[in-house]
């Protein structure tokens, strides 16, 4: 290369470079009209003698005496001829020749053909050798036959009609060796551009040298090849040197080798080498077109030259080009991740003005600006945009779409929509898991945000910093410490964790009470040197203070007065200044200036501070100034709940009785808070008085008297908390329907429906304002103790009195229905519940399900479980227990089986009520070997069987008279390490009554039922037995046995009755 820059640079120019003009716009290209005019290369009327007059604008000469015009022309003339072919054929004016021009044509022998017999002849005779390998033919003698033959016109045909470098590299080499052979730019180019075809970048610059040799001066077209040639093989740097050269000789490339070259510099993002190639075509006066645009546009944009980008695309537009979706794609996004957010917009409504449909590029762009801006709603829009433009929904528009759904707060939509994706099979990206792991923890499921997760991890899907983030809130939130440290060192590894993971993690240990592990990891922290925000240093500070570490908060406090960042802070300010004994003024008042939230939170850690090293005289005095200003009571009211709440029995008693003696003023929720926790630990009268020191208010709030009712039932002292509701309700007292509805709530778990169903009338009586959570409470009161009617009459008054129904209200109203055999009522609340858009959970359709079952419509049972299934909602044991019940209760036991495979699919292990329904489902079909092979998997599986499953097996064979096979059933049980229940023996005896088995009967009872207690039924068989066998001693016996037990003799059974009705 540097050789032929050599050349090119220094050998003299053969003909002066033509001057370029610069145009604006490209010219139109020559229209040829075959029918008007004859050739252009022949005489104007065949007499040599007489040429062409001359032009009154010549051209400017080219090389090789206008030979490259000629062919070019001539090429175009028979392209159009060939295009006007058929039934609509346009024929050419005869074309006048002189005799010998005539005599040279028929010589010829065209016939209308592109070349002569003799050039189709050479033309295949060189191409034959292309079979033959290297060094097996001599182009000399292969082209002896056409010595002195062929013009250098026709020569030049044949080369040029090569396909193989080879065959060029040869001929070439034979044809420079004719005598009708002279140099020109013209061959020389057909051999550079064979050359560069195949990538002989070599060949082809030593051609070009030996253009120059030659004493041919190169154009454009042979520097515009050789420029092709090295963009195609992606040899730049010899491309961009060459072009160099190019441009000192003043040769100026057309717009086509331009945009080779700058394609080819794109492809290899070699942005920069764009530009400058641009820039240069600019300033020397090449009009671009629109590919020309298109790639700048493109490098422009990637190469971080916004302005220049949108520069030259108003410049695109103003020129007439209409840009492609690609190049609009790209400004689109350039603004979006700008925040430009007007700008891509206008955009996209611009490309929409031309319709073009957007790609899914373009939309996942704008999708990302309105996530970015909140713009939830054009979001909206642009998805149905999408879905009417046909736009291929990739998965990055997916994860987008999630993130909006969560951001909308459609929680089921998120999940529908990855699931979508899921079923797609185009789910591979962990930002898409992680995100839809981040919607799972922004609602509170870390559940299932951990199961996304752990399905991340199977996929050997590789976690980024952002998974591992997502991750370690899982574990947080979760409260698993050891998983929540391990996701916190892998995210270590990626880089300096951040501060709100490291806040995250203190309050994590907080949370937990481990202290040690707190501290252990402020020093970490301190040593890795972690960037520290605000709410970072509030939980350090907040550590040191609950712990009393003095020392440690006032290093902390001075290292953060010297920084900068932290001066102007409220919080650092306040707490210095605190800390410090910096204030002026009296006792009644510190602060002045109002504190924000920031500067509570110093106060109140400060307060946390005193309180933690009470003992010192120092920080009791401070605790004791604190308290006694506006600000510090309000905030010491606060943490009296808190402590409360947190369980901490000494600082909380220490900090009320401290406010008490110092004369604070104690708020309502400080004292409910004392009640609660005096009620925690079973202390009642330490409750009662804290309740005795509001007795004298009247200003005291319906909190403290729900927290006193609620100290007396956590004590187990239900009446005594009846009788102070009396109390206050004969003085006037109202207490409000939060303290009634625990009293009648827990009243009625008690048993004492009575007492509830009076304050219930009584808070009716008073016209009580009462909420949804009263009327619930209620009506559930009234269904568990069996008064219905009393139950619907509640619930219409709660329609009556405008209060909203929950779907607690609605699940409770269909078992009181149901529980009242009003099927069709409980059918009307459930569809009633639907209707009105809410959730119906697991427990509303498996209640449904179950009164379904006990009125005998499986069928309708059956359909409302699979739509169960069909709203996602995923049954657990109870459903499935109920609808298997409801599918033995029939026989049904193929869809019992069914169901229990479907159950196992699902994840769902089938418990020990499962297979006692299945039993019966069996057994009801006299399917008795698949019952007995059910017990036989339930002791395989390790599942608790009991008395209840023989005892189904045990009937089903008494019923029918197979009392061997029963006995045998019987004898099992004592095999599996059970005993038989007075239910198994009472089934026996029945089955030897019914069927007159006597002896067999009196054994059984004589063997087994020596410890029945006083059961009827077992002690009047004995008596029927023994008399059928007239054992009337014996009987006598039991008869007095039960006399003296108070045991009913029942005269009804009979010996034998089955035996006769069969």
């Amino acid at each position: 290369m540097e050789s032929l820059k050599s050349s090119f640079f220094h050998s003299p120019p053969l003909n002066p470079p033509p001057r370029t003009r610069k145009r604006n716009k490209p010219p139109p290209p020559p229209t040829i009209l075959c029918c008007l005019k004859p050739d252009p290369w022949s005489p104007r009327y065949g007499d040599p003698n007489k040429p062409k007059p001359r032009s009154k604008n010549p051209k400017n000469t080219l090389s090789d005496d206008n030979a490259r015009r000629i062919i070019k022309a001539k090429a175009q003339y028979l392209s159009v001829l060939r295009r006007n072919q058929g039934s609509r054929v346009q024929t050419p004016k005869w074309i006048k020749r002189t005799p010998e021009q005539m005599v040279q044509y028929l010589e010829d022998d065209r016939n209308g053909h592109l070349y002569g017999s003799h050039v189709v002849a050479a033309i295949k005779r060189v191409r034959s050798t292309a079979r033959l390998r290297e060094g097996e033919y001599d182009m000399r003698e292969v082209m002896s036959s056409f010595v002195a033959k062929l013009s250098f016109r026709e020569m030049c045909v044949v080369l040029k009609e090569q396909k193989g470098w080879r065959l060029v590299r040869d001929f070439f080499a034979w044809m420079k060796l004719q005598l009708s052979y002279r140099p020109s730019v013209m061959v020389y180019t057909i051999v550079l551009r064979a050359y560069g075809q195949v990538g002989k970048i070599k060949l082809a610059e030593e051609t070009f040298l030996e253009m120059l040799e030659a004493g041919c001066e190169p154009d454009e077209v042979a520097c515009g090849t050789m420029l092709c040639s090295y963009a195609k093989w992606g040899r730049h740097k010899a491309m961009l040197s060459f072009y160099s050269a190019v441009q000192e000789r003043g040769i100026m490339p057309s717009v086509t080798v331009f945009n080779f070259m700058l394609s080819s510099l794109q492809k290899k993002s070699l942005h920069s080498d764009v530009i400058y190639v641009w820039k240069t075509m600019v300033d020397n006066g090449v009009a671009p077109n629109h590919f020309t645009y298109t790639v700048v546009i493109n490098s422009l944009v990637k190469g971080g030259m916004a302005e220049e980008a949108l520069k030259t695309f108003n410049e695109m537009k103003n020129l007439g080009y209409v840009p492609e979706e690609s190049t609009y794609s790209l400004l689109i996004s350039l603004n979006s991740k700008c925040g430009h957010k007007d700008e891509a917009l206008h955009l996209y409504e611009d490309m929409r003005s031309h319709d073009i449909v957007p790609s899914n590029f373009t939309c996942a762009s704008l999708l990302a600006l309105y996530y970015r801006t909140a713009d939830y709603a054009k979001a909206c829009s642009l998805f149905t945009e999408m879905e009417r433009y046909g736009v291929i929904v990739d998965e990055v528009i997916y994860g987008l779409m999630i993130r909006i759904y969560g951001k909308l707060g459609l929680y089921e939509d998120a999940q529908k929509t990855f699931q979508e994706l899921e079923r797609s099979g185009r789910l591979s990206d962990e930002k898409t898991y992680a995100t839809m792991a981040q919607v799972h923890l922004n609602f509170g499921n870390f559940e299932k945000a951990l199961d996304v997760m752990k399905q991340m991890k199977n996929l050997n899907i590789s976690y980024s910093r952002f998974s591992y983030l997502v991750l370690l809130q899982c574990n947080i939130l979760k409260g698993d410490i050891t998983s929540a440290e391990d996701a916190y060192q892998a995210l270590s590894k990626t880089g300096p964790p951040d501060a709100t993971s490291c806040k995250d993690m203190l309050n994590l240990y907080l949370r937990l009470g481990l202290s040690g592990k707190a501290k252990t990891f402020v020093a970490q922290i301190s040593k890795d040197r972690i960037e520290s925000d605000e709410q970072l240093l509030m939980t350090v500070l907040k550590i040191y203070c609950k712990e009393g570490m003095i020392k440690e908060v006032e290093q902390l406090i001075e290292e953060l007065n010297m920084r900068e960042t932290f001066k102007g802070i409220p919080f650092s300010k306040t707490f210095f200044t605190v800390m410090n004994g910096q204030w002026s003024g009296s006792t009644e008042e510190i602060f002045f200036e109002p504190l924000d939230q920031s500067g509570a939170v110093a106060l109140e850690l400060i307060l946390t501070l005193c309180l933690a090293t009470r003992n010192e005289t120092r920080m009791k005095e401070k605790l004791q100034i604190l308290l006694k200003t506006k600000i510090g009571e309000s905030i010491a009211n606060r943490m009296i709940s808190k402590f409360a709440k947190e369980g901490d029995m000494m600082t909380t008693e220490y900090l009320y009785e401290l406010m008490m003696k110092l004369g604070c003023r104690l708020e309502d929720a400080p004292r409910a808070s004392m009640i609660s926790l005096y009620a925690k630990q079973n202390k009642l009268k330490q409750a009662q008085k804290v309740f005795a020191t509001t007795a004298g208010s009247t200003a005291h709030g319906k909190v403290v008297y729900n927290s006193i009712i609620d100290a007396y039932i956590t004590c187990g002292r239900e009446m005594d908390a009846y009788l102070f509701y009396k109390d206050q309700n004969e003085k006037g007292h109202n207490l409000g329907p939060v303290s009634i509805s625990i009293l009648v709530k827990a009243l009625t778990s008690h048993g004492k429906y009575r007492e509830a169903e009076e304050i219930i009338q009584n808070s009716f009586h008073e016209n009580l304002e009462l909420d949804t959570v009263a009327y619930n409470t209620y009506i559930k009161a009234m269904l568990e103790a069996g008064k219905l009617h009393s139950a619907v009459s509640i619930y219409e008054r709660m329609l009556s009195s405008n209060v909203s129904p929950s779907i607690q209200t609605y699940n409770t109203m269909i078992s009181v229905y149901g529980r009242s055999r009003n099927l069709e009522k409980a059918i009307e609340i459930f569809s009633m519940a639907r209707s009105k858009g809410m959730a119906l959970g697991e427990k509303t359709y498996a209640n449904m399900i179950c009164h379904y079952g006990k009125a005998g419509k499986v069928d309708e049972a059956s359909a409302l479980f699979s739509e169960m299934l069909e709203e996602g909602i995923k049954p657990g044991q109870v459903s499935y227990n109920i609808m298997m019940n409801a599918y033995a209760t029939e026989g049904l036991y193929q869809e019992a089986e069914k169901l229990l495979l479907s159950m196992q699919k699902n994840g769902c292990s089938p418990d020990s009520p499962i297979y006692l329904a299945l039993i019966r489902a069996y057994t009801s079909k006299s399917k008795y070997s698949e019952a007995e092979n059910v017990i036989i998997t339930m002791q395989k599986e390790g599942i608790r069987l009991s008395s209840a499953h023989y005892n189904v097996l045990l009937s089903a064979f008494a019923k029918v008279g197979l009392m061997e096979e029963a006995d045998r059933i019987y004898r099992q049980i004592f095999l599996t390490g059970l005993s038989p229940d007075v239910e198994s023996k009472r089934i026996m005896l029945r089955g030897y009554l019914d069927f007159g088995h006597v002896e067999e009967g009196i054994c059984f009872f004589e063997r087994e039922c020596s410890s029945v207690g006083s059961d009827g039924f077992t002690f009047s068989a004995a008596v029927h037995l023994y008399k059928s066998a007239g054992k009337e001693l014996e009987a006598r016996e039991v008869l007095n046995s039960m006399n003296n037990l108070g045991i009913t003799f029942l005269n009804n059974l009979e010996v034998g009755s089955r035996t006769r009705t069969m």
